[in-house]
């Protein structure tokens, strides 16, 4: 790889940043909304399998 001074490396950072196409503000609020109503699923379903399997081994231990 070739070594680039400083300066230019400064250049293409700048001409990179240039080619980004960054969301539009409905966008980024309607990912954030999916992203907490995936992670609320989510947190249910693992609560949900988690008391399974704790209900479970409290059963087994019961045997015991």
């Amino acid at each position: 790889m070739a070594k680039v001074n400083p300066g230019e490396f400064m250049n293409q950072v700048k001409a990179e940043t240039n080619k980004v196409v960054w969301p539009t503000w409905p966008e980024t609020v309607r990912t954030a909304i999916l992203v907490l109503i995936m992670t609320t699923i989510l947190g249910l379903f693992f609560l949900g399998v988690d008391s399974v399997f704790n209900g479970l081994v409290a059963w087994l231990l019961s045997l015991a």
